[in-house]
């Protein structure tokens, strides 16, 4: 996912996106250019630059929070980072409502094989389980499960989730997608809470260190 938007009180005013894979080292910068342009036409002001920190794909984190640290610091403005997994659980909750009190949002993002970025959330954003890395079992949630009457599942991981998660309480939910312009609520919220991330020493929340593999070409 590669995206930009340009929002202000609770409304986009310029967004785009890409699904295409991995297209953030060509895309992004054009997207920023475009929203600035349209700022900029409106004699409009920027006032602060969101992020989405991940978890996620490595090279698209580095990316995304180096993009947005460079236009932080050279537009003197303060930088939020978005919390990929809460940004999933917002998007599900607006774009499906679910009418019990006692329900739990788990976010997915796929990790390859049965390994998922996950954690797990209540109405109110009040963390249930902390962010991490996990392998996916029949077993997983268990605790969830039994302290809950509804457990919906989101994120690009959720067919997988269905292979081994079997449970009456549970409801997956496919098509919920990390895009910019959902993050404008919590953006919005860390705004007006001052909830700001250091422009020179933040970093992506990866959960689990990156493994580099080596590469069976020939380089000279």
């Amino acid at each position: 996912m590669c995206s930009v938007a340009l929002t202000a009180d609770g409304q986009v005013l310029d967004h785009h996106e890409n699904y295409d894979g991995p297209t953030h080292a060509t895309l992004l910068s054009a997207y920023v250019q475009s929203a600035l342009k349209y700022l900029r036409s409106r004699e409009l002001r920027l006032d602060a630059v969101a992020v989405s920190i991940g978890p996620g794909s490595y090279t698209g984190l580095r990316i995304g929070l180096s993009q947005a640290k460079g236009l932080a610091f050279g537009l003197q403005v303060p930088l939020i980072g978005v919390n990929t997994l809460q940004l999933l659980t917002t998007s599900a909750m607006f774009s499906h409502f679910i009418d019990i009190d006692d329900v739990v949002y788990v976010p997915m993002i796929d990790a390859r094989r049965m390994e998922v970025y996950t954690a797990a959330y209540d109405k109110a954003l009040a963390t249930l389980l902390e962010p991490q890395a996990m392998i996916l079992d029949c077993d997983s949630f268990s605790s969830i499960f039994a302290e809950h009457k509804q457990v919906v599942f989101v994120g690009n991981a959720v067919e997988k989730a269905q292979q081994v998660i079997r449970h009456p309480h549970a409801l997956f939910i496919g098509g919920i997608k990390p895009v910019a312009l959902d993050m404008m609520a919590l953006s919005e919220r860390a705004f007006r809470r001052s909830e700001f991330i250091d422009v020179a020493y933040s970093t992506p929340l990866y959960l689990k260190e990156f493994q580099a593999t080596k590469s069976k070409k020939n380089i000279l």
